[in-house]
């Protein structure tokens, strides 16, 4: 079953001359209980498709279902079974965390009684029950985004919208956040996931879907892609005396010349066999009397896979994102449904 449909939304910012369509006939759809890993660069038109299917942004065209409900026709029904955690921790600095979810439990209707339970149990989860009762300013940004999170958690949603929930974290902080969003998928939650973090995608991600430009260009699992672009590399690294003949040695393993990085001793040679290929190079080095420093076969990582299909990798795309195409984008980014 399909939590998430989307299906050929277009938005556009801007008008006249300055108009962009940062939707671009976007469709996907995300499997009741699994992850859907949306990559791409800034302005690639992610924040924007989040924010359509959490009700806060209205396509120009398309049709988008989440739960089986109508975003466009019954938003208010859908925003009772969502959550939404943005780029900016959409929380109070002024309060402590504890004031934050018991208020956001209450902006949900919930009882007095039940949103203090709610709280305590959410400050558990995410381990911040011994900060309950400081100032959200004298948090780190990784307890930030914690709590952030635990917000959009306070009714229980069936689909979770998380728009690069890492962004600014250190890879100590990510790491804590990628093990809570694996436990909330473990008890059912489906996940729509933005990020510009392709190691997070692979980590996280059943599925995933590459999108530039305002349309998906990819789709597939983590393996699925890498296997798509191919290119399965031989990497050897030998003592400077061998390097000739072990050149000779993958150039014909391999049935192509080799790259050679004379300063790391490194031959670097394509292969279409894989595990083959790599015992029969170990196999001619052992005969030829070569013992390689380091040996491995690589396959390609997503950051290849991005590469491919764009043209650029995704720490290098610099483009203008959605902020700059909507002067109102900002102040919604950090919004709840």
């Amino acid at each position: 079953m399909k939590s998430v449909i989307a299906e050929n939304l277009v938005k556009i910012y801007g008008k006249g001359d300055r108009q962009v369509k940062a939707l671009d006939g976007l469709s996907l759809d995300v499997e009741e209980g699994t992850v859907l890993g949306v990559l791409g660069p800034n302005g690639a038109g992610k924040t924007t498709t989040v924010r359509v299917l959490a009700t806060l942004l209205k396509p120009d065209s398309g049709h988008a279902m989440v739960g089986g409900i109508d975003v466009i026709k019954n938003p208010k029904q859908v925003r009772e079974i969502i959550g939404l955690s943005g780029q900016y921790a959409a929380v109070d600095e002024t309060l402590t965390g504890w004031d934050n979810l018991v208020m956001f439990g209450r902006l949900y209707h919930l009882s007095s009684t039940a949103a203090n339970a709610r709280a305590k149990e959410l400050l558990e989860q995410f381990s911040l029950t011994d900060s309950a009762k400081r100032p959200i300013k004298t948090f780190s940004g990784g307890m930030r985004r914690r709590l952030d999170l635990a917000a959009s958690l306070i009714i229980r949603p069936k689909v979770l919208f998380l728009d690069e929930p890492t962004t600014g974290l250190d890879p100590r902080g990510r790491m804590e956040m990628w093990k809570v969003i694996e436990g909330l998928v473990d008890d059912g939650v489906t996940l729509l996931l933005t990020t510009q973090y392709l190691e997070e995608a692979d980590q996280l991600a059943d599925d995933i879907a590459v999108i530039d430009q305002g349309k998906v260009i990819a789709r597939g699992s983590s393996d699925q892609l890498k296997t798509q672009i191919g290119g399965e590399r031989l990497e050897l690294v030998v003592a400077e005396a061998d390097i000739a003949q072990a050149k000779e040695i993958a150039d014909r393993v391999g049935k192509t010349t080799s790259s050679v990085d004379a300063g790391l001793r490194k031959i670097s040679t394509p292969v279409s066999t894989g595990g083959n290929a790599l015992v029969e190079l170990l196999r001619e080095l052992d005969l030829a009397k070569i013992h390689p420093l380091d040996i491995a076969l690589k396959r390609p990582s997503l950051d290849d896979v991005f590469m491919s299909l764009t043209g650029h990798s995704a720490e290098a795309a610099e483009v203008a994102d959605e902020e700059k195409l909507d002067p109102k984008a900002k102040s919604k980014k950090g919004g709840r449904p």
